[in-house]
């Protein structure tokens, strides 16, 4: 049987100690890396493609469930962390497994069994990609503060207060910035939902707009407006777009 090859990413070192004692019993596990942060881990996926993550969810600069945002590849994921509020968001994002530590050593042996029989009849084409797997997440209990992205080998974090205004593009959104733009794997649907509802509005079908950055609205063809922003930029404005800026604006 060939070892399975696994990575473990959690930021406190008795943590990653524990988890390596434990694993020691466990001949067909691989330890091949671990990482105390979600930078280190993400590189490390990407260049080793472990076929087991052991993946820690509240870390510095990074979380867990941000990391899977980004990650590239499809490892089989167990979750670690001492918080059981993320149980939910762990499984809808199709964890095998999830440790709520201090766990047993037998606990640990069930996750294993279950993370086992995934590798042996899962099939790559079967895992959900990162995007998919966010898709499924249930909505925050209050408005996100920050987007991870990917930009090559780059991971850019970008808060909310930079983004201008955001663009569908097919199965994909194009996030602009006040350092440029970026492109997301997610839906117009979970940025209408997530962004501060009194900073965003969504315009059209295809654009959701910070209302500050809206210098002002102007009629365009019969019955329809554009939204002129004050870098230029012209925005398409439906019907339903303009009575929610109405609202928002009081005009």
């Amino acid at each position: 049987m060939n070892k399975i090859r696994t990575v473990i990413i959690d930021d406190e070192t008795p943590a990653r100690e524990i988890l390596k004692h434990y694993l020691k019993d466990y001949p067909e596990i691989e330890i091949i890396a671990e990482c105390a942060d979600g930078f280190s881990g993400l590189k490390t996926i990407s260049f080793m493609k472990p076929g087991l993550v052991f993946l820690d969810i509240q870390m510095p600069r990074l979380t867990g469930f941000e990391m899977i945002e980004v990650m590239t590849e499809k490892p089989v994921i167990i979750f670690t962390t001492a918080y059981d509020q993320f149980a939910i968001k762990a499984f809808e994002m199709n964890a095998v497994d999830y440790l709520l530590k201090p766990f047993p050593k037998e606990r640990l042996g069930n996750a294993l069994v279950k993370a086992i029989d995934k590798l042996g009849r899962t099939k790559e084409s079967e895992i959900a990609t990162p995007g998919e797997l966010m898709e499924k997440l249930p909505k925050p209990s209050s408005p996100i503060s920050r987007v991870v992205v990917r930009k090559g080998n780059a991971i850019n974090l970008i808060t909310v207060d930079q983004i201008k205004y955001i663009e569908a593009q097919d199965d994909y959104v194009m996030i602009y910035h006040n350092s440029g733009k970026a492109l997301k794997q997610q839906s117009m649907k979970y940025y209408e939902e997530n962004l501060p509802p009194k900073d965003f509005v969504r315009i059209h079908r295809t654009h959701i707009v910070k209302v500050s950055e809206i210098n002002r609205i102007e009629p365009y063809g019969k019955d329809n407006h554009v939204a002129i922003l004050k870098s230029g930029e012209r925005l398409p404005v439906s019907r339903s777009g303009y009575k929610q800026l109405k609202d928002e604006l009081n005009f």
